[in-house]
Parts: C-alpha cells; sequence; structure tokens
C-alpha cells in the first residue's frame, strides 16, 4: 500500500520512524512518502520536506511566516494528489496536518491521525473538524482515550505511548566510555540541560538555567544538542569550563544524568522515562504566554504532571522562572524526600502509560483502518 505522513518536529520524526518501521514488518510493499526528518529518512522511503524548514514556534513567529506555510499547505496538497495515497497518517503538528485533513478528506482520502493534536489542551471547538475529517484517531496519553470517547463521543484507539520502545529498544551505553568520548568529567555527576530544540526557544532557556552554574560547582552541566541546531549555534553558551556539550545523543544523556533541567514538552516525559529528577522550565516571549494563557486551561503544562493528575515534577513557568527559583528546586531534587518521590512516581508513571508495543499498535490500526 502507499502511505503518506506528515511529522513537522523533531519527536514526530522519532515517533513517525518507529511506525513506519513497524509498517514496513507488517506491509513488505509499503511504499511510504513523508514529511519529516532524519529518522524517518533512515527507516526507508521518499523524504518530501525536512521538519527543520518549518520549525516555527510560538504565535508571533507562526504569523510572522504565514507566507512560507501557506505556500508549504498548496506544496503538500500538490504532492498528495501526484502521489495517490491509500492512506495519509498525521502525526501531531495540528496547525499544518489540520488544514491538509480537511482538504484530503473532502477529496476522499482515508485520513488516519497518529498522536492527537492537543486539544485538551486549547482549542477545544477543533473536535469538530477532527470528527468530521479524521477516519481514525489513535492516542498516546491515556487520559485522551476519555476526553474523546466520554466527552466528545469520539471512539479512538489507545496504542500506548511510543517513547516506551524508543527508549527500552536502545543499546545500553558504556558510561565510562561516553563521558571520556565527549569530554566530560570522569567523576562529577551530570546535570543535564534540555533546553529545546528551536533557536529562540534553546537561546532563552539556556541563558537561565546556565545562571545557577555557580551554585553547584560539584557537578558538571551537560547541554543535550538537538539535532536540528549546528554546534556553532551553542558555542556562546560553552564559556564556562564547568558546562559541556553533546549533540544529538539525548538518551545516553539521560541514561547517565542524575538530574534534570527540561524545557517543556515531550522532554519531559523522556527525562521521567529514564527516571531523572527534573525541574520544568518554561517561558515564552511576552506576546505569545499572554495570549496562551488565554486559550490553555490545563493546570500543568509538563506531561509528567498531566498524566499523573497532579504535581510530580515542579513546573517553573514565565516569571517563576528565575535563577534563584532555579536553585532552590534543582537543589531539593539533588538529594533528601522530594528527590526520592519523583523517581517512585516514575514507575507509576511508566504503567499508566501502557507499557511497549505503541508503534506496532498503531501500525495494526492504520493498516486495518484502510
Amino acid at each position: 500500500m502507499k502511505y503518506y505522513i506528515i511529522a513537522g518536529e523533531a519527536s514526530g520524526d522519532l515517533h513517525g520512524s518507529n511506525l513506519m518501521k513497524a509498517l514496513k514488518a507488517k506491509d513488505p510493499n509499503a511504499d511510504i512518502r513523508f514529511w519529516g526528518g532524519d529518522l524517518m529518512q533512515q527507516a526507508g522511503g521518499t523524504l518530501v520536506r525536512h521538519y527543520k524548514e518549518m520549525a516555527f514556534m510560538g504565535f508571533l513567529e507562526v504569523l510572522m511566516n504565514l507566507g512560507t506555510i501557506a505556500k508549504a499547505i498548496k506544496f503538500c496538497k500538490a504532492d498528495i494528489q501526484e502521489f495517490q495515497p491509500d492512506i495519509i497518517v498525521f502525526i501531531d503538528y495540528s496547525g499544518f496536518n489540520l488544514r491538509i485533513a480537511k482538504w484530503a478528506k473532502a477529496l476522499g482520502f482515508k485520513t488516519n491521525y497518529y498522536i492527537s493534536p492537543q486539544i485538551w489542551a486549547s482549542r477545544e471547538g477543533r473536535i469538530k473538524d477532527i470528527k468530521r475529517d479524521i477516519d481514525a484517531m489513535h492516542v498516546i496519553l491515556p487520559f485522551e482515550k476519555d476526553f474523546y470517547e466520554k466527552k466528545h463521543g469520539y471512539p479512538v484507539n489507545f496504542v500506548g505511548h511510543p517513547l516506551i520502545d524508543a527508549i527500552s529498544d536502545r543499546s545500553p551505553v558504556n558510561e565510562q566510555n561516553f563521558r571520556k568520548e565527549n569530554n566530560l568529567d570522569p567523576d562529577k555527576q551530570i546535570i543535564a540541560l534540555l533546553p529545546g530544540s528551536r533557536k529562540q526557544e534553546v537561546q532563552k532557556m539556556l541563558t537561565l538555567m546556565l545562571s545557577v552554574i555557580k551554585d553547584f560547582s560539584d557537578y558538571q552541566f551537560v547541554i543535550a544538542g538537538a539535532p536540528s541546531l549546528d554546534r556553532d549555534f551553542y558555542q556562546p553558551f560553552l564559556k564556562n569550563p564547568n558546562v559541556s556539550f553533546v549533540t544529538n545523543k539525548t538518551y545516553d544523556l539521560l541514561s547517565i544524568a542524575y538530574a534534570a533541567l527540561v524545557t517543556s514538552g515531550t522532554a519531559t516525559l523522556e527525562t521521567a522515562i529514564f527516571k531523572v529528577p527534573q525541574v520544568v522550565c518554561y517561558r515564552a516571549n511576552w506576546l505569545s504566554y499572554q495570549i496562551a494563557k488565554r486559550i490553555i486551561t490545563l493546570e500543568y503544562i509538563s506531561l509528567v504532571n498531566l498524566i499523573m493528575g497532579k504535581e510530580v515534577v515542579k513546573e517553573l513557568i514565565q516569571n517563576d522562572l528565575t535563577t534563584k527559583n532555579i536553585q532552590t528546586e534543582l537543589n531539593k531534587i539533588l538529594k533528601g524526600p522530594a528527590r526520592t518521590a519523583q523517581i517512585q512516581a516514575y514507575d507509576e508513571l511508566e504503567k499508566k502509560l501502557g507499557g511497549k508495543g505503541a508503534s506496532e499498535n498503531a501500525a495494526t490500526r492504520i493498516i486495518e483502518n484502510v
């Protein structure tokens, strides 16, 4: 069969690549054309456009790039028509994907969504579009099934979270070799810094995260570089001898980290699955924050707390994200009851995520839906 897959971010590239592997295992004749990144390209298929070309963050940046987005939507529609897939699979990236879905459904294409748009967080009214335009929804967060089915009467498939597969299937890292290869101190415990993947976001977050270095000289801070950004971009943040850098090795880094400062997003869940105590950090530009504050109705912003339905990890958001607060909260998770409580809660979290097999489950459902 012919599959057209659209992912627009680094996390979508990861989950898309595992989905592609599962589709090929179940359908040896799978012909896959996709929007995504390096991982999806390694899984095989034809890359149409890399997500780096569409990595716009926040309301203001999106507004400034509306022309580019409009051209991309037009190109995507033309490419789909030429390819004539048996099914289109959308992965997250709702602003773009829901526009394509409306057009595709009207033309009679089969539409599946893997990794739901976060309409439970904001713009819940988009449920009408999803009911109209999406033939099947495959969700990865346990509370999403109740949200769709009980609240909105729209049946969905809970397939489990693909991060469980991505993390459990990786080869274990040799800590001693990893430290040596990346010029890390052989003895100091590591505080991992996960500042995000977009330039605007990373610059803001790293400046704040690194403002506490002097207070934690017994530890080494290691920045997890995003695959979408060059090392030169990070160079201004590497002037302190107690700050190191690794790129495209986030999972290896988390597997040996003692604690972490993490920008809100999928990385908070990845950090939790690796059982690393964390402080969640987030600050947007003033306009984006003011808009978001008015349309997002959630009590928490991190996936860890949302899934658990309580505060497991501390969230420092906007004006609360200060050097003093980072210092205070980081100290709490380096030793003592707060550290122990987080690690214990992570075990419960992993059970809620449904265990291994998400990519395979999603692939099965997608093939059945054609």
